[in-house]
């Protein structure tokens, strides 16, 4: 149910659509739904973080669409921003960073083809290597094109998702160390339980990993932490942190208060309202009923741009700042919120379904609880049919 925008400007070569001097309110005025990623924010938590981890690197880790902010608004302004390198899961996800214009180091966290490496090569992008056979392949490659490849090796301590043994970690280092044409730049592992009430864990983690690092002291870049773990524990920091969550306003569970500013909101307009007599139900299945004379009104949010369908009768939007249920099921493409109790109620009206809207506020961490997830779930899962605004200070600078 999302639209393009009336008088939309060009996009550029990369998709996003520079906007100028267009402001939030003339940007929006003709949508249906969308997302607002505020650059401004996102720019305070990247400073915010580096104080808090310093000297360590700050790695910005931007899978999955920036954890559904966006890259292609997120990722040059995290760059201008000052971090040090970027991580994301994929090889494409790599190249598309290049093709924005990122020129910072680019590591890939998971797992990589032989067939990836010359869009490796030229795009000069890090991979973690598991193989001694990519490892070979990438140095032959490098070496015959005069190049110097780069790659991480990832230890498994004990989430045992991906990653080789401690043992296998350091064979591998070791058969890898003296090839022509490659680096062999870094360590990392990740921890099973950095946001669970009791991390005793990471320690052991911890400790598992140091034990490679010093088996491999020509390795000098070793990384742990994710935004967790770069959070509560010190000790785990090492040379860099891998941060993805935090960046976006979201303090992870049990951390100390890193001083972080939500980037996201996602925001409709109301585009139906109707008066239901008591009795009559809602939605399909009619799992809600109306107990007293009602207005529902219908949000164009659906589970196809990434709205539970499990929020259906849990659920809350706000409406002109007042917290309005959610009614009946969840549909593809939009659901229906009670807005009875809002006086004046409107077609027309804006409705936050992550965001603030006068005093009130739903927050991912909220949405994700009432669901039954995780923030990092609720946000990406956001799809690519919401447009995204980037702006700062209500300013449109672009949009995806």
């Amino acid at each position: 149910m999302t639209q393009l925008l009336a008088g939309a400007a060009t996009p550029d070569r990369d998709g996003a659509a520079a906007c100028g001097s267009e402001t939030l309110a003339s940007a929006t005025a003709s949508l249906n739904s969308w997302i607002e990623v505020d650059l401004d924010a996102l720019a305070h938590n990247a400073g915010a973080l580096r104080s808090f981890v310093s000297p360590s690197e700050l790695i910005a880790v931007v899978k999955a669409n920036a954890y559904g902010a966006g890259i292609r608004g997120v990722a040059p302004a995290l760059e201008n921003a000052g971090v040090d390198r970027f991580a994301v899961v994929w090889v494409q996800e790599a190249v598309e960073l290049r093709a924005l214009g990122v020129s910072r180091p680019i590591l890939v966290l998971g797992h990589a083809n032989e067939s990836d490496i010359p869009v490796v090569l030229q795009y000069d992008i890090t991979l973690t290597c598991d193989t001694l056979a990519l490892g070979r392949k990438l140095a032959a490659d490098a070496f015959a094109a005069g190049k110097r490849a780069k790659v991480h090796i990832h230890v498994d301590t004990g989430l045992h998702r991906d990653g080789l043994t401690p043992d296998a970690a350091i064979r591998l280092a070791q058969a890898l160390r003296d090839l022509p044409g490659l680096d062999v730049e870094g360590l990392s592992t990740h921890m099973a339980n950095a946001d669970e009430a009791d991390d005793s864990f990471s320690g052991e983690q911890e400790a598992a990993f140091a034990a490679v690092c010093d088996a491999l002291p020509w390795i000098r870049y070793r990384h742990a932490a994710n935004s967790a773990t770069a959070l509560r524990r010190p000790g785990a920091r090492l040379t860099g942190v891998r941060v993805g969550l935090a960046l976006h306003g979201v303090q992870p569970d049990f951390t100390p208060e890193a001083g972080l500013r939500p980037v996201l909101q996602l925001k409709s307009h109301l585009i139906r309202i109707v008066d239901v007599a008591p009795g009559e139900g809602a939605s399909y299945g009619l799992t809600w009923r109306a107990g007293r004379p009602s207005r529902l009104g219908l949000v164009p949010v659906g589970y196809a741009d990434g709205w539970r369908r499990g929020l259906g009768n849990t659920g809350h939007v706000l409406v002109r700042g007042i917290p309005c249920p959610m009614v009946g099921r969840v549909c593809m493409d939009q659901f229906l919120v009670d807005v009875t109790d809002v006086q004046g109620a409107a077609t027309g009206d804006e409705a936050v379904l992550i965001g603030a809207q006068g005093a009130a506020e739903i927050t991912a961490e909220a949405v994700a609880r009432t669901a039954g997830t995780i923030p990092w779930d609720v946000l990406s899962s956001l799809q690519a049919r919401l447009p995204r605004l980037f702006h700062r200070d209500g300013i449109v600078e672009t949009r995806q």
